[in-house]
């Protein structure tokens, strides 16, 4: 059943639970903001590969790649629960994060891929809340002009790096792995 949302209300987790899974949105800071219904083909294309590569290096390994649907409460330990989002990759090393249904604080790598409706929030707003959270490291991939940003915490700020295909990323949170833009990028 799709919710009758308020304009200006502040939404938790808890009302969040409640909508059902054919209601795709976050909440940031109580905030509820729509995804949208589908993806571009270049967005599935970039979000298969990466998950591909990821996966392919993580087998057998403790830490684990996600992709949506699959919630993410960045600060679940803490007072914010008015924070859950939907990145489009994710990897938790940290298993004791993950409850079956949803990861309970910041994984050690987010990626967005960005759309013209999330664009804005993916690299401003959802930028600083995983940044606030502890996200590792994160990327933001532009499959329109074929970039990839890796932001690196350091000191509780990001620091950034772009790579455009056909670089290789090195993966700084998971030594040895490395993924192929060349790859990512074809449509």
């Amino acid at each position: 059943m799709v919710p009758v949302l308020q304009k200006d209300n502040i939404y938790t987790y808890a009302d969040y639970a409640t909508w059902g899974d054919d209601v795709r949105c976050e909440l940031i800071d109580g905030v509820v903001y729509m995804m949208a219904p589908g993806a571009s083909q270049s967005h599935q294309s970039a979000s298969g590969e990466l998950f591909r590569q990821f996966a392919n290096f993580l087998f057998g390994k403790p830490c684990k790649v996600f992709h949506p649907p699959f919630d993410v409460c960045l600060n679940a330990d803490g007072d914010d629960d008015k924070t859950v989002v939907q990145p489009d990759l994710f990897v938790v090393c940290d298993r004791s994060k993950l409850d079956g249904k949803r990861c309970n604080g910041a994984p050690d790598l987010v990626i967005e891929i960005l759309s013209p409706s999330s664009a804005s929030r993916d690299t401003l707003l959802k930028f600083n809340k995983y940044m606030q959270a502890g996200v590792r490291e994160y990327w933001i991939v532009d499959t329109e002009d074929k970039i990839v940003r890796v932001c690196l915490l350091r000191d509780g700020k990001y620091e950034f790096t772009d790579f455009i295909e056909p670089d290789t990323i090195q993966v700084s949170i998971l030594e040895g792995c490395q993924i192929e833009l060349k790859r990512v990028f074809t449509d």
